[in-house]
């Protein structure tokens, strides 16, 4: 019980420490443990967008259970908290008056952090896409009619951050353990 509070203590102290560093407002879209019911650890997952319907939409879009959002309203506050190593999956707008989501891959290159970036865009052409993909994206997707595509994209761009170093266990990954 008291790792709990802990848990939960330091993920506040880590908000409330960025949001006086940035002066940019972050929240917790969920406070729920860092565990499943069944003990496996959850991918943690920062969503980057200055849409506040933006993260609700993904958790309808990622029905399983195993993973956490958190929700940052600009790419310096989100820069922040990628900082942290404690995220695997990262996604974000194109753009921001701060930055554009190249910052990510810049921050997860520099201090390397296993973490991959997700955009979703409104407005990518093929070029764009392709440039995107290039530079260190793990996926491009349209935020307005590719979403029932985010939770397979999320599932492989865990395995993905697991892979390179980040985040929890594999089981935490939305799938089953061996029988």
């Amino acid at each position: 019980m008291a790792e709990k509070d802990t848990y939960y203590s330091n993920e506040r102290l880590w908000v409330m420490n960025v949001q006086q560093q940035t002066g940019e407002a972050t929240y917790k879209t969920t406070l729920s443990p860092s565990r499943g019911l069944d003990g496996r650890q959850k991918a943690q997952i920062l969503v980057i967008s200055e849409d506040d319907c933006m993260p609700e939409r993904l958790a309808r879009a990622l029905p399983e259970a195993d993973f956490n959002l958190e929700h940052a309203k600009g790419i310096t506050a989100g820069c922040e908290l990628a900082r942290s190593g404690r995220f695997q999956v990262i996604m974000t707008s194109p753009t921001f008056g701060d930055g554009t989501w190249r910052r990510l891959v810049d921050v997860a290159a520099h201090y390397d952090l296993g973490f991959v970036v997700i955009v979703l865009a409104t407005t990518f052409d093929m070029q764009e896409w392709a440039e995107a993909l290039e530079y260190g994206a793990f996926d491009v997707l349209d935020a307005l009619y590719e979403l029932p595509r985010v939770a397979q994209s999320v599932k492989c761009a865990a395995w993905a951050a697991y892979l390179k170093g980040a985040g929890p266990r594999m089981g935490a990954i939305g799938h089953s353990k061996a029988a």
